[in-house]
């Protein structure tokens, strides 16, 4: 895991190229490499954790020279890919999967892409074609951002952060369209848009030549093509979820570094280090690294969100010590500028949480974590979401088993006086969203929605297939890069492993509510290794920042500073008198809701994030 940036047919001194690269150090904080020759830059920030040795230094050269590379990610299955390369004559000076990339290229091209299975953003020069290659994951778990420059011909910069490339732009602005419009803030991700102008998002599943007559970018690959045939018992397909769930943490435990997980006592981060625990017992991996018993929890004293009490029962029940990491916006206050300008994008909520427990982690010496990240958005895991699945319900038994789903506080013995009480009322607000077009569902890109075998996907898998590739999935995984590379640590996450996200769109919506269950098929799968009271645990916290309770107490006097500092009163970014009464009202009120919280920081973000991106680099809003 590491920072990359890089140019072509442009020029750059030695200098800016370091002033470029400096930028996203946090990344990669164990070395720098920078590689230079007439137009072309590679330059590379490595966080050091397959091959420690020198051997695993970036840019790599391959080929006596023709190719050099600079790579950020992981390929997971380098093992296999190495082991049908070597039996093809190829050889290799190291154990990295860096050099197993360059192989895998030079033997197939673009071709390579779809036998890796990880994240990556790549970009390889190739001496003899005069091409840059560049490539993004399929689900785009790796960030990549560009800037075209036309100074002599076509030329473009890239970067693993878009802080990277500011000091090539002549001028800083905001995109006001993005920026000014709390709505977009979950719904940009997956388009080329920046907060930036002047700079775009390289897409994910995709790859590009570049030269001197510009950039062509094609998609290789697409989650509705690889839709497949599974059981027809939903036994057998519990059986087949679990095999490639185990398969998926093993090799994401190919490491020469510790690693751990961030774990909050919820389904997914618990099925996920209970699987580790599993698979560390059987040793099945000759390249897992048995130093896995670290389980991070970030604890919130005293409020509603706090998750502890269920963390503690997962590491309990595997035996394993825990570290409990509160959450203290007291001790980030100083930072917290700071904070925004490492995340460098726009969100709804405070980044400050996440910060804090990957720090923690880093400053433990866990250098990577294997997080449940993604079970949600394919397996259904957000409420409203199982309501799709009434269009697709045979009786009213089907119906019921749905709104069980839906109603997962009540206990599922004493649940049908509340079930017939509520029934009406649940059916006539999903029934009154889904006319007048609110449902997150109708938000696709028209050749998605258009595509034949996307509408063969049931309602339910239609609205987890936009969730995981078009608005939440690709912000949360934005989000999780730049909190955890800010410290320097690497998430791995096994629910984005493609054979998962391909089977997950392969199985129907009973197989994901089964028995009432939401995400049934991992707690079916995953309850012989966990223990019974989290993996059949049906109410969900969710990892949210206790806004109100920050800005009512040890925040209050900082947001009080800001809503009525000279600079916010001149924010052309947002309405100032409105954000600072609703900021003031959420202080004032004690009954305050969770919602109006994040209302009314959602609507100060613009300004913070001019605060600490804009005005920090000269720019414009």
């Amino acid at each position: 895991m590491c920072g990359i940036f890089g140019a072509l047919n442009v020029k750059l001194s030695e200098e800016k190229a370091r002033v470029c690269l400096s930028r996203i150090r946090h990344r990669g904080p164990d070395d720098e490499g920078l590689w230079q020759e007439g137009g072309v830059t590679l330059g590379h920030r490595r966080l050091s954790i397959l091959d420690l040795s020198e051997n695993g230094r970036q840019p790599m050269s391959y080929c006596d020279g023709r190719y050099e590379m600079v790579y950020n990610g992981e390929i997971y299955n380098f093992i296999e890919i190495r082991e049908e390369l070597i039996r093809k004559g190829y050889h290799f000076q190291s154990d990295s999967d860096t050099e197993v990339v360059l192989a895998a290229y030079a033997e197939w091209r673009e071709d390579c892409l779809l036998r890796f299975n990880g994240m990556w953003a790549i970009a390889i020069w190739d001496r003899k074609d005069r091409k840059m290659f560049l490539s993004r994951d399929r689900f785009g778990v790796k960030p990549l951002y560009y800037t075209e420059i036309r100074e002599n011909g076509y030329g473009v910069a890239f970067a693993s952060e878009m802080k990277a490339l500011t000091p090539l732009l002549k001028e800083v602005h905001a995109n006001r369209k993005i920026v000014m419009n709390p709505a977009l803030m979950v719904h940009y991700e997956h388009t080329e848009e920046c907060v930036i102008e002047g700079l775009k998002r390289f897409p994910p599943a995709s790859y590009a030549y570049v030269d001197e007559n510009g950039m062509r970018i094609t998609k290789f690959y697409d989650t509705l093509d690889h839709i497949h045939s599974v059981p027809a018992s939903y036994e057998s397909q519990v059986e087949e979820f679990r095999a490639l769930f185990l398969d998926a943490c093993r090799i994401r435990m190919r490491s020469d570094v510790t690693i751990g997980t961030a774990l909050s006592g919820g389904l997914d981060s618990s099925a996920t280090i209970c699987a580790m625990a599993h698979l560390a017992r059987s040793g099945t991996d000759a390249r897992m690294n048995h130093d896995w018993q670290h389980a991070f929890v970030a604890s919130f004293p005293g409020t509603a969100l706090d998750e502890t009490m269920y963390a503690k029962k997962v590491t309990d029940y595997l035996g394993i010590p825990s570290t409990f990491v509160e959450i203290n916006p007291l001790k980030m206050v100083d930072r917290f500028e700071d904070c925004l300008a490492m995340f460098e994008d726009v969100y709804v909520t405070s980044p400050i949480p996440m910060m804090m427990l990957y720090s923690a982690l880093r400053e433990h010496g866990t250098l990577v974590t294997i997080d449940g990240h993604g079970a949600d958005e394919l397996f259904g895991g957000y409420t409203f979401d199982f309501l799709h699945a009434l269009d697709d319900a045979k009786n009213k038994e089907e119906r019921r088993l749905i709104l069980s789903a839906y109603m997962d506080s009540f206990p599922k013995d004493n649940s049908n006086t509340a079930l017939r009480r509520n029934e009406r009322q649940i059916l006539m607000k999903y029934y009154r969203r889904k006319i007048t077009g609110r449902l997150r569902g109708d938000i696709v890109k028209p050749e998605a929605a258009q595509n034949p075998k996307f509408r063969r996907l049931d309602h339910l898998n239609r609205i987890l297939y936009a969730s995981t590739h078009e608005n939440i999935l690709p912000t949360l995984l934005r989000n999780y890069d730049r909190y955890s590379m800010a410290n320097g640590v690497e998430i791995r996450m096994p629910f984005m492993d493609y054979r998962i996200v391909e089977y997950a769109f392969s199985i129907g919506w009973r197989s994901k509510l089964h028995g009432g269950y939401s995400k049934s098929i991992i707690r079916d799968a995953m309850a012989p290794y966990m223990p019974p009271e989290i993996a059949y645990r049906k109410s969900k916290i969710g990892f949210n920042t206790p806004i109100v309770e920050w800005m009512q107490g040890p925040m209050k006097e900082y947001f009080l500073d800001i809503v009525h500092s000279s600079g916010f009163s001149g924010c052309t970014l947002l309405e100032p008198e409105k954000v600072r009464k609703q900021v003031e009202d959420v202080i004032a009120n004690p009954h305050a809701s969770f919602a109006e919280g994040e209302s009314a920081f959602r609507s100060l973000y613009p300004y913070l994030w001019q605060k600490s991106v804009i005005d920090r680099t000269g720019g414009f809003a």
